[in-house]
């Protein structure tokens, strides 16, 4: 695991420049970790204190990344990167420390000083994300205002003619961008902001002077799941624009990714939840009809074709897991693009542990066309009548075949069963295979034997596609020692997850807790960082107390295990009260005290008792010491429990 905001407490002033540390432990103290993450990923309750959703950094069906938001942490069991809330913010936007804090900072509400003066430190990499958003939420702003002029009347007539009043302008921020060359530049520029700003964010051009980079087009802002604009869509739609292409968007920018961006994610957000389904569409105006007729969780892609990373995108907000999957219902035209597009989406497909679903209406429309003519009801009842993806594809696959011949069936066969020997879900591959039997006209263990084949051609393929390590990549120290969720360690688990979440519980019970109690060289290292970071006295009040703990230690590995046990609901059902804690400190000392036992046992082994009299009998009497030092620890953990 590494963790860009890793082991910042002692490169402060190269990392952070010259914010102030207790500005930073008041970011980190006001920055709701639930609420932040949330922004990106779904997530639900799992058990008392904590909550859980699908991983954003690597693909998963089952839940594994978990979220405790009194500790102000989160860690992924999965992959094991885990932290605080600036450090989510890094790994999730690409964000350097400073300007997650900054982020976080404005968020919630916190002046940021700095160590010397008022003026922040130079950013290398230009215009920091602050900046770049505002500037879009002016030209947003500005691109409306232009809507209700007079020079927008072909965009105004061209909504219109679409089904689209002003209110639905409103609700989707539609604009228009003048035609002259420079007007926004020239907007942008009075409010302050600098041409690097303005060129950075993909507003605005830069050839032998500034100008627009959308002019005389209909615009759509494209926002995050969160609400914030971080580009545009652009329509062509004045026969004398220079530009043929019908649509332009903005360019890559540090804060705009056109392979992880979905149009409309910010106001279907909140639907995808209550239906756990998504519906994408291929345009700016379907998603604005699907929306108007009640297709709440309706998205598209902007300027790229739908791909894994907006698969990744979509499964973490409709909560598409193996134990409840979801729906996605891609609406395609039933034209060539369309079932090239369908092929592609399957191979994506796998990607999801939803059922995936294709909408084609009769005609061919697309969902805004099918509005028009026929209402909101029958873009509604588009995506009713949806028909599985598989059926889909392997449909317009075998249609290329006669199977009234039998070596025309032959081929479709092995065409239909390579396709379905790259499914990596082996769970859906014998209803494939059923499908293929049923559509070709086939016997079952025919077309078994078929797929076999195919899956084994796929498989040599893929080993020898498979990369190797980096030449000159060092393995993990970590990846020497035993798992950290070994039995043998159990109690040690258990205990350090107790100090790290329920300090409070803890109480002064660690006073005699040391290094030498934890057997695990991982563990040991936990205590150890925590015990010099104040331990369970310090962490009762401070929640974030574990996430700069996190933040301190060098080794990656020694800070996954402070996240994961920070995160990892403890094995009580209820709240661990001092009792429950005790209990677990006895039993982690009496295994302690049972290894100096067993020690002492080999060493009188050794001894002579003759020859070496005064050691024997002296070890004889430590020996009897520890052994009724372990029973009374037994019977305070008997008597805690």
């Amino acid at each position: 695991m590494k963790d860009p905001g890793r082991g910042h407490g002692r490169r402060l002033a190269a990392v952070a420049g010259r914010i102030r540390e207790d500005d930073i432990a008041e970011v980190r103290d006001k920055a709701l970790i639930d609420e932040v993450v949330g922004a990106y990923v779904t997530l639900k309750r799992a058990g008392a204190g904590s909550l859980k959703g699908l991983c954003p950094f690597h693909d998963e069906k089952t839940p594994s990344f978990n979220v405790n938001p009194s500790r102000q942490m989160w860690h992924c069991f999965g992959c094991g990167e885990g932290g605080d809330a600036i450090g989510f913010l890094q790994k999730m936007d690409g964000l350097t420390f400073v300007e997650a804090v900054e982020r976080l900072a404005e968020k919630y509400g916190v002046q940021l000083r700095r160590e010397d003066g008022d003026e922040a430190p130079a950013r290398p990499r230009g215009p920091g994300r602050g900046r770049l958003i505002e500037a879009h939420r002016v030209a947003e702003e500005f691109y409306a205002e232009q809507l209700a002029g007079p020079d927008a009347a072909v965009a105004r007539q061209f909504l219109a003619d679409r089904g689209f009043d002003q209110a639905a302008a409103e609700m989707f921020g539609v604009g228009f961008a003048p035609r002259g060359g420079e007007v926004l530049a020239r907007h942008l520029l009075g409010r302050r902001f600098t041409q690097e700003e303005i060129v950075a964010a993909g507003l605005v051009a830069h050839g032998r002077s500034l100008y627009d980079r959308f002019r005389g087009r209909l615009v759509w802002p494209i926002r995050e799941a969160g609400g914030d604009t971080i580009g545009f869509g652009a329509r062509r739609i004045f026969d004398d624009d220079r530009i043929e292409a019908k649509y332009l968007n903005t360019p890559e920018t540090a804060i705009y990714k056109k392979s992880h961006v979905l149009y409309g994610i910010d106001l279907a957000r909140p639907h995808f939840k209550a239906t756990n389904q998504a519906v994408v569409v291929e345009g700016y105006t379907d998603v604005m009809a699907c929306h108007l007729a009640g297709v709440r969780t309706a998205v598209a892609s902007c300027g790229t074709a739908f791909g894994e990373d907006h698969a990744r995108v979509l499964r973490r907000f409709i909560q598409d897991d193996a134990d409840r999957p979801g729906e996605v219902i891609f609406t395609f035209d039933g034209d060539a693009a369309g079932q090239k597009a369908a092929m592609k989406v399957f191979q994506t497909d796998q990607a999801f542990t939803s059922q995936t679903y294709v909408a084609v209406a009769p005609d061919g429309l697309d969902p805004c066309d099918l509005r028009i003519q026929q209402g909101d009801a029958a873009v509604r009842e588009l995506v009713a009548s949806r028909r599985p993806l598989y059926r889909f594809v392997m449909e317009n696959l075998l249609a290329r075949y006669d199977l009234d011949r039998a070596d025309s069936r032959v081929d479709a066969l092995r065409a239909a069963a390579a396709l379905v020997g790259h499914v990596r879900d082996r769970s859906k591959v014998d209803a494939f295979t059923r499908e293929i039997a049923q559509l070709v006209g086939v016997d079952i263990d025919e077309a078994r034997a078929e797929v076999r084949r195919a899956a084994g051609r796929a498989a040599r393929a893929g080993e020898e596609r498979r990369t190797s390590p980096e030449p000159g990549a060092e393995a993990s120290p970590a990846r020497a020692l035993p798992p950290l969720k070994d039995p043998r360690f159990a109690v040690e688990r258990e205990t350090l997850k107790l100090v790290m979440q329920h300090p409070a519980a803890v109480g002064r019970m660690t006073t005699h807790v040391s290094g030498e109690d934890f057997t695990h060289p991982t563990y040991r290292a936990v205590w150890e960082a925590a015990a010099a970071a104040g331990g369970p006295a310090a962490a009762v009040s401070d929640p974030s107390w574990g996430t700069r703990l996190a933040a301190s230690v060098a080794e990656p590995w020694v800070a996954s295990a402070i996240t994961e046990l920070g995160v990892e609901p403890v094995i009580s059902s209820e709240q661990p009260t001092p009792a429950y804690a005790a209990a677990y400190v006895y039993r982690l000392q009496e295994l302690t005290t049972s290894r100096r036992i067993a020690d002492l046992k080999s060493r009188l082994q050794r001894t002579n008792p003759v020859d070496h009299a005064a050691d024997y009998n002296r070890m004889f009497g430590q020996l009897v010491a520890l052994e009724q030092h372990r029973r009374a620890l037994r019977e305070h953990a008997v008597g805690a429990s």
